[in-house]
């Protein structure tokens, strides 16, 4: 039977309240924006003409339904997103500096999307989709982490391929310890992964971003895309290991940088119709690049969702640098 959903992604749908300047009385303001790491990659992935389903919680309040209405908008199926009356929103109010680098402050005591239960999951979705994406902010509390434990284990036992990003948000975690933990605990459930540079490192010990790729690698992964910023990406198998460059560019606000890469890489891998063990180097090169294409146009604007570029946004950068 064919699968009828291109990317079902599973994890916290939030809003990003980022800074917009000051008010007349010299007060910061805060511009209210769409964002949460897996609903930013099913917004690329969408924008590119796949079909899409987000799997989360939101509250039965303003900031909910601006969500819902915003994934709806954006060409994602929220037929599997919960709304609870019993838990509010989460919210994330984000600082940005002079480089466009973040620090995050979190309102999620407990936030909406840590409170979807396993026995909320829309199995039929998880059972027919090609790829199964979800990230470590949902597995911080319970039943968010029960939820995601569960939806990978069905997804991936009637064949999904199974994507993971470890997004580290320390103020989220009880330490340092324990987060490392549980997110290198569902590598092994994964086929392919998405990580930052410093989380690289964090969950391996490494000394390299390529003696990173190498452990994770050894944890069962079929292909590691490590991200470098600026710099492009890294992308291991066990064929090899290949620097792909990024574009270079002044970045108003890096958020969603690392999912608008993620959903764009994905997003090339399934125009090829191929396992990932068939991947040539060149397809490998050619996700690599639409990814860092993507990511170097949602760095240019404000936001997570409202950031991320339009498919012909894409192709007419690719033409004019690639």
């Amino acid at each position: 039977m064919a699968r009828e959903v291109d990317i079902a992604a599973l994890g916290e749908l939030l809003i990003d309240f980022t800074e917009a300047g000051y008010s007349k009385d010299g007060m910061k303001l805060f511009e209210q924006n769409p964002g949460g790491a897996p609903a930013n990659l099913l917004t690329v992935a969408s924008h590119m003409g796949y079909k899409t389903a987000f799997i989360g919680k939101v509250g039965t309040d303003m900031h909910g339904a601006f969500l819902k209405k915003t994934l709806q908008k954006e060409g994602i199926d929220t037929t599997a997103l919960i709304e609870d009356e019993h838990y509010f929103t989460t919210l994330a109010f984000v600082e940005i500096d002079e480089n466009g680098e973040r620090n995050f402050s979190f309102a999620r005591k407990p936030g909406a999307d840590t409170q979807l239960r396993k026995e909320e999951l829309d199995k039929e979705l998880l059972r027919n989709c090609k790829i199964f994406h979800f990230g470590s902010l949902s597995l911080t509390d319970e039943p968010a982490r029960s939820a995601t434990l569960e939806a990978v284990k069905t997804a991936k036992e009637t064949g999904a391929l199974i994507s993971y990003d470890p997004n580290y948000r320390a103020s989220l975690w009880k330490d340092e310890t324990t987060a490392v933990e549980t997110m290198k605990s569902v590598i092994p459930l994964a086929d392919v992964m998405k990580v930052s540079d410093e989380e690289s490192l964090l969950l391996t010990g490494a000394k390299s971003y390529e003696e990173a790729a190498e452990v994770l690698l050894s944890l069962g992964l079929k292909l590691v895309a490590i991200t470098l910023g600026e710099d492009g990406v890294l992308v291991a198998t066990k064929n090899g290991k290949e620097h792909v460059a990024g574009f270079h560019t002044n970045a108003i606000d890096t958020t969603g940088a690392g999912d608008s890469f993620w959903g764009g890489f994905l997003s090339r891998f399934l125009s090829f119709n191929k396992a990932v063990e068939e991947l040539t180097g060149e397809n490998i090169r050619a996700c690599a690049v639409q990814g860092n294409a993507v990511a170097c146009l949602c760095v240019q604007k404000r936001g997570g969702i409202p950031a991320i570029p339009s498919a012909e946004e894409v192709k007419a950068f690719l033409k004019e640098n690639v």
